[in-house]
């Protein structure tokens, strides 16, 4: 194979980035049909990783093969404390013909990142890929987050006889800000240790005193002997920031919110929540539903699979220096 030559990236490399990219897409969708179609169109992918290079503080490598390039990696930083000194390669950020490509990519782009003090990487990488996931784990990143879909049931499910499902009222709001607390305290804990604030028990009154009633959002609690012990919150993906450009099916409803007391696990209340988020997305004529969850809240990454949905892609992360 001839040596490959890496150089920073320009906006001359546009129409082969989007080449590749569409060429990656197309392999992902034959593997995930729910991701959007349009993605497939090389033009499409263009503009789309055109958008992402006009993000801020944007930067990357290209990789050529003879003078044809194949492959690019662009990454830009988030704002905001949550992630440390970070940069993130999202969904258009990155695509390879030849997996181990991408290794280089990285070392002349993380090269950059680093001198910027930024030492939180992440990178989101199709889920179907194993080449490209190995690639990275060879980079000595790890898989930190899982985003997923399903299509939406033929039907209603069923709840177990001891818990009912229903939508939220106002006189839930004490009960919906204690349950908006109980995720990240979980996820603070063994063996997933997130350093995210938790914010207050009156913080989270004061925004479901708000929220309780607005139309774009399905909220759902489940009763055990009479109290609540769960919540969940469906609404359309496009109300998600988590999931944009190729990374976005068309059309999907969004499980985005799942919490259960502690003492109430094991009931079967989060399943039936899940499902409650389901048959809502059902009715409002989605074709499929997203959800994302950390790989390390051991819960979480049971839950989700057992009720049908599939990773479509991993979050993957390194913190350098250690």
């Amino acid at each position: 194979m001839s040596r490959l030559e890496v150089l920073p990236f320009d906006e001359s490399h546009l129409p082969d980035a989007g080449r590749l990219l569409a060429a990656r897409h197309r392999r992902h969708r034959a593997a995930e049909p729910h991701l959007p179609a349009r993605f497939e169109d090389p033009v499409t992918c263009s503009t789309e990783v055109a958008a992402v290079l006009g993000g801020t503080d944007v930067s990357g490598a290209v990789a050529l093969r003879d003078g044809r390039v194949v492959g690019y990696l662009l990454g830009a930083p988030k704002p905001g404390p949550d992630w440390g000194r970070n940069v993130w390669v999202e969904s258009a950020g990155l695509a390879v013909e030849e997996a181990e490509d991408a290794r280089d990519l990285y070392a002349a782009a993380a090269a950059r990142w680093a001198e910027e003090g930024r030492t939180a990487h992440y990178v989101l990488v199709p889920a179907h890929d194993e080449a490209l996931v190995s690639a990275w784990f060879r980079l000595a990143f790890g898989h930190q987050h899982t985003h997923a879909v399903r299509e939406v049931p033929a039907g209603p499910a069923g709840t177990p006889p001891h818990v009912r499902v229903r939508r939220a009222a106002r006189g839930d709001v004490a009960a919906l800000a204690r349950l908006d607390l109980e995720l990240p305290a979980h996820q603070a804990l063994a063996p997933t240790f997130s350093a995210a604030p938790t914010g207050t028990y009156e913080e989270a009154l004061a925004e479901w005193e708000d929220d309780v009633d607005d139309p774009d959002f399905a909220t759902f609690v489940a009763e055990h002997e009479g109290r609540v012990v769960g919540s969940a919150v469906g609404c359309r993906l496009e109300r998600s920031g988590s999931h944009a450009g190729p990374a976005r099916p068309d059309g999907a409803g969004f499980l985005g919110f799942a919490a259960v007391l502690p003492g109430a696990r094991g009931l079967g209340a989060g399943r039936a929540l899940g499902e409650a988020v389901l048959d809502w997305s059902r009715s409002e004529g989605h074709a499929c539903v997203v959800t994302d969850w950390r790989a390390t809240n051991l819960l979480s990454s049971r839950a989700w699979p057992a009720l049908g949905f599939r990773p479509s892609y991993l979050r993957l992360h390194r913190l350098l220096g250690h």
